[in-house]
């Protein structure tokens, strides 16, 4: 009871103090209660530094999500870098950014000695062993000796008779000259017959016979003028015919011709004796080994592709015409060692500049640096790189318009500005 009293009048007598340290225990107590703790602070900052672009857009970039002014797509987060960190002729994607853009890039590594280049074609009769079979003569095909595409023949081998009046009347001639009492316009008449049927391609040996038996017939026989096999056919038994025209073609397959083509970029690394490994797909994919034997000086408008020739033996018979065939070629790239080439795609060029856009690999995000290089001749699709990039760095190859204009539009430094 006295301890009671004691403390009252002690409060009594400190009455001012003790209120100030009931104040100042509210104080502190307030504070633990309502200060924000530092974790929640830290995320606020976080948040507030956290930036966001538009996948399509990636010049737009706002401090909250929300929509894209231009287009409406949801914005999505640009990461964690810093504007601060990037390099000002840099322009940083998103993924999707990228994606939308098609932008590719590659690693540029020095070329090596040899280029493996793999050509596409297909088989074809070689030109210099076909022969066409005309008609000397106007007349009527009374009889063929060849029934079909594919028939076999021999030089010199019967392959038609052919009803001609204008043989016979010139033959008729021939004969009764041969009665002229007037031996020198016997002659003049009987060399003049036959340099017609000469010209008839009637041969000697057909003309020393209608001299030898005085006998004229109104047929004439078309003979082969090469081995080979009948790869058309334009005539029929029966058909009227006309001096010129076109009766068969024969061609001699045992050796025949592949047809590849070559696109212009690879022009600069093929040449004529260059050896050529061809698979046929329709033989088990039979390989051949064979040389270029023709380049030719014509590029084609529309495809852009330049025809390449190679012989190829065909001793039994079994490859045809028309096969499909993949051609192997090893370049000699002896001349372009240890030099960096760059695609044509992954330069831009305005006036003396040439540009490209360097990854950073640096950044968490798709990030590239503008950067003037100098370039060297044109190698096909490629150029010499003469300065300005190394080894081992990758650059944007396809989309470089794009990020071009990305930067454009952050007023960065492109091919339009300095």
């Amino acid at each position: 009871m006295k301890s009671d009293n004691k403390i009252k009048e002690i409060i009594r007598k400190h009455r001012v103090i003790v209120y100030i340290l009931l104040f100042l225990m509210g104080l502190f107590l307030g504070y633990l209660i309502f200060a924000p703790s530092k974790s929640k602070s830290k995320d606020a900052k976080e948040q507030s530094s956290q930036q966001y672009t538009c996948s399509m857009h990636p010049q737009i970039r706002q401090d909250k999500p929300g929509k894209c002014p231009l287009c409406g797509m949801d914005l999505t987060p640009l990461g964690q870098t810093s504007s601060e960190d990037l390099d000002p002729n840099s322009v940083m994607f998103t993924d999707e950014a990228v994606a939308l853009a098609d932008i590719e890039t590659i690693v540029l590594w020095k070329e090596d000695s040899q280029k493996e280049l793999t050509l596409y074609g297909n088989v074809d009769i070689n030109e210099r062993n076909s022969q066409i079979q005309s008609s000397y003569v106007n007349g009527r095909v009374e009889k063929l000796f060849i029934n079909a595409v594919g028939d076999k023949v021999s030089k010199g081998q019967t392959i038609a008779l052919i009803y001609s009046p204008e043989v016979y009347a010139v033959s008729q001639e021939l004969v009764a000259a041969l009665n002229y009492a007037d031996k020198n316009q016997s002659l003049a008449i009987v060399n003049a017959a036959k340099e017609k049927l000469l010209l008839w391609n009637i041969t000697q040996s057909q003309i020393d016979n209608i001299i030898k038996n005085r006998k004229v017939s109104d047929y004439i026989e078309i003979k082969s003028n090469t081995n080979g096999t009948v790869v058309k056919k334009n005539i029929s038994q029966g058909d009227y015919i006309e001096q010129g025209e076109e009766l068969f073609t024969i061609a001699n397959l045992s050796n025949l011709w592949v047809q590849l083509k070559a696109y212009e970029q690879d022009i600069p690394f093929l040449r004529v004796g260059q050896r050529v490994e061809i698979t046929l797909e329709a033989l088990a994919n039979k390989k051949i080994e064979s040389k270029i034997s023709f380049i030719s000086p014509l590029t084609d408008e529309k495809t852009r592709t330049t025809d390449i020739r190679v012989e190829i033996p065909n001793p039994k018979g079994k490859i045809r015409p028309q096969m499909y065939v993949t051609a192997k070629v090893v370049a000699d790239m002896s001349e372009f060692k240890d030099k960096l080439l760059v695609p044509k795609s992954a330069v831009l060029f305005t006036g003396k500049r040439s540009i490209v856009y360097v990854k950073d690999p640096n950044q968490t995000q798709p990030t590239f640096t503008f950067r003037e290089i100098e370039l060297g001749n044109r190698v096909g699709d490629y150029y010499i790189v003469l300065s300005g990039l190394e080894e081992g760095e990758e650059i944007a190859s396809n989309g470089v318009f794009q990020i071009d204009a990305a930067a454009q539009l952050e007023g960065k430094r492109s091919m339009m500005n300095e």
